[in-house]
């Protein structure tokens, strides 16, 4: 029998909050249809359950696949699914737009009670240092603990975090907010929030790791057990639900910066499938939209 592939939706947008609707037409019709964002090259990408081993999900939402049932008919369809949530500190500045940190936990209790915790990893992503106009310095850890228990009475046991990346264009959306910044902590600083988060999770039994975090990850201790993670956990995927996946890393990620991704297709669409949740800090976030 030959390996089945992993179904990514999506690194580039919420397909669960926004396009559900969409995604279950194309279930329906058997194929995706991608567009790789760099040469423009379209592809098609089967979308039935004799070519697809697993349905990751990635999503700060899931209300719109809770209460349509998606998953349930998904399963019907003879689809494993994984999820990875993103659950982080209530902050409207930075997530305008998301559900109240209460709804996002019943959010969580639903994924595991319905599909085990097994299937789900918590994405405590990205850590954020920013500078508010009275000049005054916050970031958004300040609901970590309270997640982490929440998540950890769930059975939950993966938490994966990394440091927001600044790219020009959060700069640019930014700027509208006087005199409010965004800046890097150094890298003793990423050292201390680290072992601080692991030990906060390592007596609950809640396994911590970075995502892209080659550098600061090479100069923790020697006594941490951070690890680098895969958020595509292809070994993880094939001993939830058997058959066979290909182990291999996934070369369109960023690897050289500590990527463990393994091989996936990733369904989203940029420009087609804006993501409305207007995070101030996010990389796929248009630079265009207000």
């Amino acid at each position: 029998m030959s390996s089945k592939i992993v179904i990514s939706a999506s690194r580039r947008t919420d397909i669960p909050a926004f396009y559900m609707d969409w995604f279950m037409d194309r279930i329906d019709k058997g194929f995706f249809e991608t567009v790789n964002p760099y040469n423009q090259k379209k592809t098609i990408v089967p979308a039935t359950a004799d070519h697809v081993h697993t349905i990751v999900f990635w999503s700060k939402d899931f209300a719109r696949f809770i209460n349509g049932g998606i998953g349930e008919q998904l399963r019907k369809k003879g689809f494993h699914l994984f999820f990875n949530f993103t659950v982080n500190s209530e902050d409207k500045i930075l997530e305008a737009n998301v559900p109240s940190l209460d709804r996002r936990l019943i959010q969580a209790a639903f994924l595991c009670e319905t599909f085990g915790p097994e299937t789900v990893s918590w994405r405590f992503d990205p850590i954020c240092f920013y500078t508010l106009p009275d000049g005054s310095e916050k970031n958004n850890l300040t609901d970590f603990s309270k997640i982490a228990d929440a998540l950890v009475s769930l059975g939950i046991q993966r938490c994966i975090t990394s440091f927001m990346d600044h790219y020009s264009k959060i700069d640019r959306r930014s700027r509208p907010y006087a005199k409010f910044e965004f800046h890097d902590p150094a890298m003793d600083k990423k050292i201390e929030i680290l072992k601080k988060m692991e030990s906060i999770l390592a007596p609950k039994n809640m396994k911590l790791y970075t995502c892209c975090e080659k550098e600061v990850l090479s100069a923790m201790p020697e006594e941490t057990n951070i690890q680098n993670s895969s958020c595509i956990p292809n070994r993880l995927l094939k001993d939830l639900f058997g058959g066979k996946l290909s182990l291999k890393k996934d070369t369109g990620q960023r690897i050289k910066q500590g990527c463990g991704c393994m091989v996936s297709t990733d369904i989203g669409l940029y420009k087609q499938h804006p993501c409305y949740h207007n995070c101030l800090f996010c990389y796929a976030n248009p630079k265009d939209k207000k």
